[in-house]
């Protein structure tokens, strides 16, 4: 039997980390071990995780998700490793899916797994917002693909070992940047078959600062999701139409067509959140997912003007 580590980095975790332990340990393809790294937590996490038959490394400092990633994968010893975010409950058949895909294609150097329809913790509409749009477009991006997102994702040490760690300089973009590093010499697969379920940000606020933070680091990822076959969270007519919809907002009947070009550029999207939810939360699936563009545009270009503004 193929023998797999889990790795689990986590900072202040302790919402989800029983959940998420619960989920690891209860694999029908049982790992040898699982390693919470605590990355400096003010919280319960550590305590938590001392709860489990895991193993507990911890950060002298909060060094975020690569060195969290890199300090579980230096101690393990598995012959897979199956990296999975603190806030993800995987499903009981995960572990053994992601053996068997690697096991077939010799050539694949990292599976990865989509997000349950459902959220970890159901906190409200905000959350299952969010929780739709990512399994939605997770699900579209099944197969062969140019990105990975090191959330529930499995490769083997081999790979780990001739790619080298996670850039830990990288607190954001790590994924996309792993990906590049990846694709010089292997195959990145995305699976349905792979999944958990995911807690999502579940107010308004702190999910827009989420996505304003990740689009500073634009720069970054551009080269990975400018492939042909990268994953597509959001479609790039929505993001044009996002953009010339705030563009035009001083002439009020223009702007109104080019946001009603936004609600109608995904029709897939509009049509599994009316299928799952109704008409009345598609409504306001609409509202939050143009707020998400908005601050999703108005990091990318923060971005790239802090970034031509030091000359990197």
């Amino acid at each position: 039997m193929t023998l797999v580590s889990i790795v689990i980095p986590a900072y202040n975790a302790a919402k989800t980390l029983r959940l998420c332990l619960a989920g690891a340990l209860a694999q029908t393809h049982r790992p040898i071990e699982v390693i919470v790294v605590d990355d400096a937590s003010t919280d319960d996490t550590r305590a938590i995780a001392a709860e489990f038959p895991v193993r507990v490394v911890a950060q002298p400092y909060n060094q975020g998700v690569s060195s969290a990633r890199n300090a579980g994968a230096a101690v393990s010893g598995g012959e897979v490793l199956f990296f999975l975010d603190s806030d993800v409950g995987l499903s009981p058949d995960a572990v053994a899916a992601a053996v068997r895909l690697l096991a077939a294609d010799p050539g694949c150097g990292c599976v990865y797994g989509v997000y349950d329809s459902e959220p970890l913790i159901d906190d409200g509409p905000v959350e299952v917002y969010r929780t739709l749009h990512l399994h939605h477009a997770l699900s579209r991006g099944a197969g062969l693909t140019s990105t990975a997102v090191f959330a529930l994702a499995a490769l083997p040490r081999r790979v780990f070992e001739q790619v080298g760690p996670f850039d830990v300089n990288l607190r954001a973009a790590e994924d996309d940047e792993y990906s590049e590093r990846l694709l010089v010499h292997h195959r990145i697969r995305l699976s349905g078959e792979i999944s958990g379920r995911h807690d999502e940000a579940d107010r308004l606020l702190p999910l827009l600062g989420e996505q304003y933070r990740r689009a500073r680091f634009l720069r970054f990822s551009a080269r990975n999701r400018m492939r042909r076959d990268a994953l597509v969270v959001n479609r790039a007519g929505g993001v044009v139409a996002a953009a010339l919809t705030l563009a035009t907002l001083p002439v009020p009947p223009v702007a109104a067509c080019f946001f009603l070009m936004f609600a109608l550029a995904d029709p897939p999207l509009a049509r599994f959140v009316l299928r799952e939810r109704g008409p009345a939360f598609l409504l306001f699936f609409l509202a939050v997912h143009f707020l998400t563009h908005t601050a999703l545009l108005t990091g990318a270009v923060t971005g790239w003007a802090r970034s031509l503004a030091k000359g990197w």
